[in-house]
């Protein structure tokens, strides 16, 4: 695996676990896909850090678990912005 790849992938993962971030947020943050976070965090992190790798994948779970919450938070706040500028 190349430096910059191993790089990034530790980048990403110390990245989401000092902020609890999703993964959509860290893509926007480093410039990549949602694609490339996930095969970051779910395969080269365990062959570069296993110890790292399981600290982002209890980070993602969480946000996963959380995800229909932030969902529903974000409708709610939509349809409140469309009542008021009628």
């Amino acid at each position: 695996m190349k430096d910059y790849i191993e790089e990034r992938a530790t980048s990403i993962a110390n990245y989401i676990i000092e902020r609890g971030a999703t993964v959509r947020e860290t893509a926007k943050a480093f410039g990549v896909s949602k694609s490339t976070v996930h095969k970051d965090c779910a395969e080269r992190l365990y062959a570069i850090n296993p110890g790292l790798a399981k600290r982002v994948r209890q980070v993602l779970d969480v946000n996963k678990s959380e995800r229909h919450i932030r969902g529903g938070l974000a409708t709610k706040e939509k349809y409140l912005h469309m009542h008021e500028n009628v």
